[in-house]
């Protein structure tokens, strides 16, 4: 793809990756941008950080039947098949998106990577060990920047990371150089119509790789496996559980076969919680030795690197009981690993709006695990995971229900933890029945828990 000129672009969804669209292409286009919500009830700070003066809204039942554009710029957030792009399309128009148009204008090597959950941990190991000692490293998507703003600073020497959703690859038609896939299970199943479509939208990362490409990926999870039978590209393989020709654990050490045979660290070494951890720690690592980070450089970030704010983010340490913030945890898989990562007795903070997830692994582990002393059930999901706990034989945790408020979870959770407790903000849920979005979850965890007195 060539640069877009005086073209008519409409961009659907008005979000961080639509109004980075409308900077990037708004000075030599006529823009048109279309979201779900009215002007007026869209957060103000995108208006504000928009850099053009004069473009179109349309409230998307607003869109007149006839509008004809020259490019349609699909946001995340927006299916390929939404009724208002279908319209689009049949006037004329060709579809893309800022992930789309990044790939055909960087001229950089891209690492993308992907996966159910770790994306953005893996994406920040990766990116610390590559600045260790590369210069011109960019990390962009989800984590934070998004794409189309850093395509003016990179060159042929950059080097670009970037976290890749399903929503960004599901109609993607060029693949990183060097693709990452961590766990994959079943997530996002409001947007995706069903399970294989998500798949399938996770393998674009890797369907359009050449043998000059490389693709590191987690053979502990079959799902994730299978992504070896669907590129040309060089794979390593890397496991928790078995050596493999990548990076491994073994015993108490991380091993890296990468280059040639050596021990990385011990496990002891990392400051990261959680086994779950290990396995974002050895795709970076697996990245890190394709481009020949020195070990001692890998091993110093693995030493200081703390997690990402809600990604069991320890928040404070008050009487001798530890608060976690583990809000980015939606998914019932990610919640597993949160209390699997904690030997202390713990408190649990589950529940909120629907993903349409199954519970019962999450159940099971409840009737398992026996360090469990409380378990406080919110939101729209309280219901349905109390049951998921009952059928799986139930469990000797104390079940409290009734907070409508994070004042109130906060301190019913107080209440039961004692000295060398922890207490867990892991929800298994997304977050939109009490909350505006996961992160505003987490925030208002730490302003109560740090309000302990």
């Amino acid at each position: 793809m060539k640069t877009i000129k005086d073209k008519k672009i409409a961009i659907i969804g008005f979000g961080k990756e639509g109004v980075s669209a409308a900077n990037f292409l708004g000075s030599e286009n006529q823009i048109i941008i279309i979201d779900q919500k009215s002007k007026e009830a869209i957060d103000n700070v995108f208006f504000k950080s928009l850099n053009i003066k004069r473009f179109e809204f349309f409230q998307i039942q607003n869109v007149p039947s006839g509008l004809k554009v020259d490019y349609i710029v699909r946001s995340p957030g927006v299916r390929p098949d939404d009724n208002t792009i279908l319209n689009l399309k049949k006037n004329g128009a060709q579809l893309t998106s800022p992930t789309k148009i990044f790939f055909d204008l960087c001229q950089s090597e891209i690492i993308g990577v992907t996966g159910t959950k770790g994306k953005g941990t893996t994406v920040t190991l990766i990116y610390e060990m590559l600045k260790s000692q590369i210069n011109n490293v960019f990390l962009a998507g989800n984590i934070g920047t998004p794409a189309l703003e850093i395509l003016p600073k990179v060159d042929r020497q950059s080097i670009v990371i970037l976290e890749l959703s399903s929503f960004q690859l599901i109609d993607l038609k060029k693949s990183p150089h060097i693709a990452v896939i961590l766990m994959i299970t079943s997530e996002h199943l409001d947007w995706h119509q069903d399970t294989p479509e998500y798949r399938r939208a996770k393998e674009s990362i890797v369907s359009f790789q050449n043998e000059n490409d490389f693709a590191i990926i987690n053979q502990d999870f079959e799902v994730s496996g299978n992504f070896a039978q669907r590129t040309k590209a060089k794979v390593y393989f890397i496991s928790t559980k078995q050596k493999t020709n990548g990076v491994y654990l073994e015993s108490d050490s991380i091993l890296s076969e990468i280059g040639k045979s050596e021990e990385i660290c011990k496990t002891s070494q990392i400051l990261l919680p959680g086994a779950h951890n290990l396995q974002n720690v050895l795709a970076a690592v697996a990245c890190a030795k394709i481009y020949n980070i020195k070990t001692k450089n890998i091993t110093l970030v693995l030493k200081t690197f703390k997690g990402l704010v809600h990604r069991l983010q320890l928040v404070r340490e008050f009487k001798n009981i530890k608060f976690y913030n583990d809000s980015f945890s939606t998914i019932p898989e990610t919640t597993v690993a949160a209390i699997e990562a904690f030997r202390q007795p713990k408190i649990l903070i589950l529940g909120g709006s629907s993903k349409n997830s199954d519970f019962s692994l999450l159940a099971q582990e409840i009737n398992q695990n026996k360090s469990i002393k409380a378990i406080i059930l919110v939101g729209q999901e309280a219901t349905r995971i109390k049951k998921a706990i009952a059928k799986s034989g139930g469990t000797d945790a104390k079940i409290i229900e009734g907070a409508n408020n994070m004042h109130q979870i906060i301190s019913r959770a107080y209440q039961e933890a004692k000295s060398g407790d922890v207490v867990i903000l892991s929800p298994a849920c997304a977050s939109f029945d009490m909350f505006k979005n996961y992160q505003d979850r987490g925030m208002q965890f730490i302003k109560e828990v740090k309000n302990l007195k």
